[in-house]
């Protein structure tokens, strides 16, 4: 059976950022397709390819020699698959491109870099600001495009968006937290236990929403615009979340474990996404840009 190129981005995602639950919130897919995926390379390869520990995944030997092959196999395909978008020309210009606070520090820096190796000769002009003032900036033509969370968005009359990824909120809790043990857990549940809120990128406003579509409010013990600060106070049992997939991390800084579990009812997905002006036609390096994210989440694989 030949090797698929699925296979090896799931490979290349856990080798490098030396998770799967990290390299699953990356390509927002599931912890077990990535495992069986590696598995199954494993298996038509004849050899370990990662060492698994509570730690992590590391490289083994083999595994380290094959992870450059798979990159240069990867690399080859992700030039392919740009070739329509640049005509082969070496395409020039300059993109103003908007980006928002969770998605600088959660999303962007992969597919930014990517971006700048694809094409040296767009210079890329990115700024973080707050949700009203990067849709101010594409209304007024000061931002050609936005990497932004659409599903915050509200000027959806003189905005167009594009959809790149939803992910999923789920309950954080600590290793010892006796919710662990339940066979389900709703928002009633969740409520009668010490809550801590993050305030950032709208954080507290969204879930204020879906909290009030329940008839419910959590108790807050603790709000702060720190990540980090809601990863440490969770693992450390000072109370519960609920938090998008693509900012959660398995350990906080102390190297407490953190678990995720789902609650019965919907909460909202958190949606990154593209904007920019409805009115303004698109400048010739933000279609470049829109086409290539476009690619690099949606397909080949």
């Amino acid at each position: 059976m030949a090797l698929t190129l699925k296979q090896l981005r799931y490979f290349l995602a856990a080798a490098e950022t030396g998770q799967i639950s990290l390299a699953a919130m990356e390509l927002n897919i599931s912890q077990s397709a990535i495992t069986t995926a590696i598995q199954g390379l494993e298996a038509q390869l004849g050899v370990r390819l990662l060492d698994r520990s509570p730690q992590g995944v590391v490289p083994t030997i083999e595994g380290a020699r094959f992870l450059n092959h798979a990159r240069n196999i990867t690399a080859a395909v992700e030039d392919a698959e740009r070739l329509p978008l640049g005509e082969g020309r070496r395409l020039t210009g300059r993109l103003r491109l908007g980006t928002t606070y969770t998605v600088a520090g959660y999303y962007m820096s992969r597919h930014y870099a990517r971006f700048r190796r694809a094409y040296p000769d767009i210079a890329v002009e990115m700024v973080e600001w707050p949700r009203m003032a990067v849709e101010e900036g594409l209304a007024t033509g000061s931002l050609d495009m936005a990497v932004m969370l659409v599903s915050n968005l509200t000027n959806r009359a003189g905005l167009e968006q594009e959809t790149l990824m939803r992910s999923r909120r789920r309950l954080w809790l600590a290793t010892d937290h006796p919710l662990l043990s339940a066979d389900r857990i709703t928002l009633a549940d969740v409520a009668a236990q010490p809550y801590v809120i993050l305030t950032v990128d709208e954080a507290k406003d969204t879930a204020g929403r879906y909290w009030a579509r329940a008839g419910l409010e959590p108790q807050v013990t603790f709000a702060t615009s720190s990540v980090e600060a809601v990863r440490s106070m969770v693992a450390s049992g000072m109370g519960v979340t609920i938090l998008s997939d693509m900012v959660y991390r398995p350990w906080s800084l102390e190297g407490q474990r953190i678990e995720l579990r789902s609650v019965v009812e919907e909460v909202p997905s958190m949606d990154v996404g593209l904007a920019w002006c409805k009115t303004r036609p698109l400048a010739p390096a933000a279609a470049v840009f829109r086409a290539f994210m476009s690619v690099a989440m949606g397909g080949g694989g």
